[in-house]
């Protein structure tokens, strides 16, 4: 019975060193390779300058606040559309214009998502955009800088800072579009914007991560 198990174990093994030598074989030939080994640079002269829309399916934009001095309480946005305004000067010379549709925010609690987007904080159905309009950007290396605008919440607007990172441009491999990916972090405070509902046992600051691609397909260049 021994011998027998033993025998059955190596020809298991036989059969997964078997399995994967044929998947190195047929990697090149596969998409998921392709991908893999695309790359993008953050040389922004090469970059095509007009307008670039964000990406509807690679993009990511959360806020979060202290809840009970527990943890830090995330909620997402599930609809925003945006331009990029892509100068030839690069970074300092664009603009974004990006705008959230208030009522899509997500807290994964349906209770909770009917109070936020009610009259006590977004007040969506009278105030249902909010809206990012940057001023100007002030690099701090070569793919970094601090991106200036106007945040407007619940129909007040007041100035924000982020801090924002160019990952760089590409043609993506998949749909042929010119690509630029970017990140970008900050914070400000609700009560700016008369929300102050549910303070202290809900924070003051929010913080908000921003994940974003803008895409421009290559035909739009020649028109």
């Amino acid at each position: 019975m021994k011998e027998l198990k033993t025998a059955s174990v190596k020809a298991a093994y036989a059969m997964l060193f078997a399995l994967i030598a044929t998947s190195t074989v047929l990697l090149p030939a596969c998409t998921p390779l392709r991908v893999v080994t695309h790359t993008v640079g953050t040389d922004e002269a090469r970059i095509p300058a007009g307008s670039y829309a964000l990406d509807a399916h690679h993009w990511s934009i959360t806020f979060d606040v202290d809840h009970l001095k527990y943890s830090r309480f995330t909620m997402r946005f599930d609809k925003a559309q945006g331009t990029l305004d892509w100068k030839p000067g690069g970074m300092e010379a664009s603009t974004v214009d990006v705008s959230i549709d208030a009522s899509s925010v997500d807290t994964n609690v349906a209770l909770l998502d009917k109070l936020v987007k009610g009259p006590d904080m977004f007040d969506a159905a009278n105030h249902p955009t909010i809206r990012f309009v940057s001023t100007r950007v002030m690099r701090t290396s070569n793919a970094e800088g601090k991106l200036e605008g106007n945040l407007t919440i619940r129909g007040v607007t007041r100035p924000v800072v982020l801090d924002m990172k160019f990952n760089g441009y590409g043609v993506d491999p998949l749909t042929k579009e010119n690509k630029l990916g970017f990140s970008a972090q900050g914070h400000f405070s609700r009560s700016q914007f008369g929300l102050g509902t549910w303070y202290p046992a809900v924070g003051d600051d929010v913080r908000v991560r921003i994940e974003a691609e803008f895409a421009r397909h290559a035909d739009a260049e020649a028109r």
